[in-house]
């Protein structure tokens, strides 16, 4: 009787880390072709409500705020994103940049988050490279990324971060298929 309990503690961690893994795979939709990409983001809900201020807020702020995008070779949600970023600077005047992979994931470990993939958004002050707030991973609809954007400003100015962690908390995680390592030594 006193054994059971022992023998129990593996099979929660185990259990634990294949929930894990599976709430992983259902957050994370890796994509490899258009099809794919529209029906995984026919499933996201659209931000229809936004607050009376919203427009008038992201325009008089575009200044003070920069996206960044990871983005990878041959990868059609990356592509899909930073049309939807150039969109979003059209209309509201924001900076938009690539960065690379190695300064998302270090990114992602300062935050705790795990590397998903790309693309992945963030928005930064423009004068402080160190704060920063992931607004996208994978691609979303316009509005999604407009109201991301929107959080994360108020997130960085004083919003109390659980509230907007909680309303961007439906990230779509549309992700690109990582290409396939290669095999020969010269590849690697």
């Amino acid at each position: 009787m006193v054994i059971l309990p022992w023998l129990a503690v593996p099979a929660i961690g185990d259990a634990q880390q294949i929930n894990r893994k599976a709430a992983m795979r259902a957050a994370v939709h890796p994509v490899s072709n258009v099809a794919d990409m529209r029906l995984w983001l026919s499933r996201v809900p659209v931000t229809r409500d936004f607050p009376p201020d919203f427009q008038i807020m992201l325009r008089s702020q575009a200044s003070l705020y920069v996206i960044e995008i990871s983005t990878a070779p041959a990868c059609l949600p990356c592509g899909d994103l930073w049309a939807k970023l150039q969109a979003f600077r059209a209309q509201y005047g924001w900076q938009v940049r690539t960065i690379g992979a190695q300064e998302a994931m270090l990114r992602s470990g300062r935050l705790g988050l795990p590397w998903v993939g790309n693309p992945v958004a963030w928005v930064r002050p423009v004068t402080d490279p160190n704060r920063m707030v992931p607004i996208a991973i994978g691609t979303d609809h316009e509005a999604n990324i407009a109201r991301n954007a929107w959080l994360a400003a108020r997130m960085l100015t004083g919003a109390r971060a659980a509230v907007g962690v909680r309303a961007m908390s439906k990230f779509t995680g549309i992700v690109g298929v990582r290409a396939p390592a290669s095999s020969s030594p010269k590849g690697r």
